[in-house]
């Protein structure tokens, strides 16, 4: 089927992007070819969960609790109608916004997921290709599977960030903000909602976390502090009492560290340092002591933009102004972390108005489709991060997958923009919208 890549966002009819897409697969549907990656969530998910284990299953699509928070996100998007305007001039469209001094062809980001290769081995590779493609940034995982010096590599000119979960350990810490400048990182984007793992039932019940498996920790195995500190646990003797049963699953999870620790498989399974690895990054990955005086650090340890993400309160935003940082993202990490906490879209629909220009104003959790971009935008985000459609099609086709996951939610969102009298992001204000109030209300 025919892509639209970034030199996709030249309109070549003048009709834009969505138009273009739109009719790139309505003329391969002559020849009776049908997008490989559904074009609606709730079919993207099916085949998603189709194409990946239940384990995998789980930690991807899983949440905190009952899953409260994930029905809240999507149930705040439902409470927001879209109002269309009528003969307006919509011939020609810009979704290009402006972020941190890089200009991007659309509002959209690819979020961090960390442990991407439980649905495709490459993932984090993959992911960066398919970001590169559209232009549109990446914002490399903490917990990735691959480093972000090979993400990077994979992007080219392509614009990338870094989230930073903020480890026990300082030094790793200032080694993370330091390859993540060397490998062209245009921001930092701190992660303030997981010092402490939530509790998520469907990898509870399964006994199945991917970092015990030496999953999502290469950024921390590539990292030379890291290195420094599994030599001083091996030297120390640390874990030598701490005897495993020898069971089938017990040597998976070994092959599966050994497999993922730098070096030959051989070399690893007869070493200490790849079981060791894991055990330092779980005593260490998240500091739960995190306050805003450790923030208020960053400003010396790194001259790159700082995003604080997980921001629900409007007090916490205007802290966060008034700490000097960059911008914010309004997250409640996809519903993974606190089980009835309040709904993203509810929180940014307060939020943006007390901070007004002061910061960058992103958003994530909940993000199906275009028209949910269209209902962030006008509430006051600057752009979206997207996480679960991009992780979905990476599963249903590997890097091509992700790409057109996102490629569809943007020509969603160009035609939405445009059936609805508005040619740019900018032109969207709260007015663009209307509060439906539910039965409860």
């Amino acid at each position: 089927m025919p892509q639209i890549d970034r030199e996709g966002w030249e309109m070549s009819d003048a009709q834009g992007y969505g138009r273009d897409r739109q009719s790139a697969i309505y003329r391969a549907g002559v020849s009776g070819r049908r997008p490989a990656v559904p074009t609606d969530f709730a079919a993207l998910s099916r085949l998603a969960k189709r194409k990946t284990t239940a384990r995998g299953w789980a930690y991807v699509a899983g949440g905190a609790g009952s899953g409260a928070t994930m029905r809240a996100n999507r149930d705040a998007f439902d409470r927001w109608s879209i109002v269309p305007r009528m003969l307006r001039d919509v011939s020609e469209r810009d979704l290009s916004v402006q972020l941190f001094g890089r200009r991007i062809p659309a509002p959209v980001l690819f979020a961090p997921i960390g442990a991407a290769d439980l649905v495709h081995p490459g993932a984090d590779i993959g992911i960066a290709t398919a970001a590169a493609r559209l232009g549109l940034p990446y914002v490399f995982s903490s917990q990735a599977c691959a480093p972000m010096e090979q993400c990077a590599a994979a992007m080219g000119d392509a614009p990338r960030w870094f989230q930073l979960y903020w480890s026990t350990d300082e030094e790793l810490v200032d080694s993370f903000l330091d390859r993540a400048k060397r490998c062209g990182a245009e921001a930092i984007v701190v992660t303030l909602d997981t010092t402490l793992l939530g509790w998520r039932p469907q990898d509870l019940n399964l006994g199945s976390l991917p970092f015990a498996q030496g999953r999502g920790i290469a950024q921390y195995t590539s990292d030379p502090r890291f290195r420094q500190m599994i030599r001083e646990r091996v030297e120390s003797g640390k874990d030598s009492g701490s005897a495993v049963s020898v069971t089938l699953s017990a040597i998976r999870a070994l092959l599966s560290m050994s497999r993922r620790f730098p070096g030959s498989l051989l070399g690893n399974l007869r070493s200490p340092e790849p079981r060791a690895a894991v055990q330092t990054f779980l005593d260490t990955y998240s500091r739960p002591s995190l306050g805003w005086s450790d923030i208020a650090t960053l400003r010396d340890r790194t001259d790159l933009p700082i995003v604080l993400k997980g921001v629900l309160h409007p007090d916490d935003a205007r802290r966060a102004a008034d700490s000097g940082v960059d911008g914010i993202v309004v997250s409640n990490h996809g519903g993974r972390q606190v089980d009835g906490s309040i709904a993203a879209l509810d929180a940014l629909a307060e939020i943006a108005p007390v901070v007004g220009d002061a910061l960058t104003v992103l958003f994530d959790s909940g993000i199906r489709g275009g028209a949910d971009v269209f209902k962030a935008l006008a509430l006051g985000a600057d752009a979206v991060a997207v996480g679960r459609p991009y992780l979905y099609g990476l599963a249903v086709n590997g890097a091509d997958g992700a790409h057109d996951a996102v490629a569809d939610i943007v020509a969603e969102l160009d035609l939405t923009l445009g059936l609805s009298g508005h040619t740019s992001p900018a032109s969207l204000t709260p007015d663009a919208l209307r509060r439906t109030p539910t039965g409860s209300e």
